[in-house]
């Protein structure tokens, strides 16, 4: 039975991308790079005329000149042919690099089949333990205007929307972003130098998870490979290891 990888738009590929979403039942990394203007080329995978599946490929930000497959989902039925299907996607698709997270098993699956060079960009992570710290004098709160010039000061993010000062001084500040697919928001902080290694970090992520509970969202988080400080900062505040986020560039 012929194969074809068929150039289609967004909307053509919405009701497989529901049944993907609903069978990775996790934060999917890339979800949002579909919904950016330029930044994703969608293709529909043919089987003899019927669609079985489709593969995204990412071309724009960080991707630019090095065309992407960061998406790729065949229907059950058809999975016999996915080594097919996926090959037929590089030819038509031009692709030059794989990227994906190792949760997702089908494409991760392709990723060390198709690619070389395969590496690590960031250990995910999802809840699984609730905490209760509470650190001497630390007050977790929404950050403010006034906050502004002592967060620059502590050489932390002015976008973040929560901090935790301690003793009147903001000791970190973090955020929840919700870029991903619903119901899921990523959590990210930074402590400032001279509070780190007193719990301050572990109380902040423990306080974004109680916010993004209470949202009626799910929290996750993610982190460098090589950063064994935040590392363990997530680890105490009760996320555990889900997955990592893999590159490989294609065998020529």
């Amino acid at each position: 039975m012929p194969i074809e990888s068929r150039r289609v738009e967004l909307r053509d590929i919405e009701g497989l991308r529901d049944i993907y979403r609903q069978e990775m039942s996790c934060q999917i990394i890339h979800d949002s790079i579909h919904s950016r203007l330029g930044w994703s080329k969608e293709y529909m995978l043919m089987v003899d005329g019927a669609q079985v599946g489709y593969g995204s490929i990412a071309e724009s930000g960080p991707w630019q000149e090095k065309p992407t497959v960061y998406e790729f989902f065949v229907l059950t039925q058809h999975r016999s042919r996915v080594f097919d299907l996926f090959e037929n996607l590089l030819g038509s698709s031009q692709a030059t690099m794989i990227e994906t997270q190792s949760n997702d098993s089908l494409l991760t699956v392709m990723l060390h089949a198709f690619a070389r060079d395969v590496s690590s960009e960031s250990i995910l992570f999802h809840d699984r333990l609730t905490t209760s710290y509470s650190p001497r004098d630390a007050v977790f709160r929404r950050s403010s205007a006034e906050d502004a010039a002592q967060i620059v000061q502590q050489q932390l993010d002015s976008e973040a929307s929560w901090l935790v000062s301690v003793g009147g001084i903001i000791a970190a500040a973090g955020d929840i972003l919700f870029h991903y697919n619903r119901p899921y928001g990523d959590i990210y902080m930074k402590v400032a130098e001279p509070f780190r290694n007193q719990g301050i970090g572990s109380y902040l992520v423990q306080e974004l998870k109680r916010v993004c509970y209470e949202g009626g969202c799910v929290p996750a988080a993610r982190c460098n490979p090589k950063n064994v400080p935040s590392r363990k900062t997530l680890q105490k505040a009760g996320f555990v290891p889900c997955g990592h986020i893999l590159k490989g560039m294609v065998c020529q």
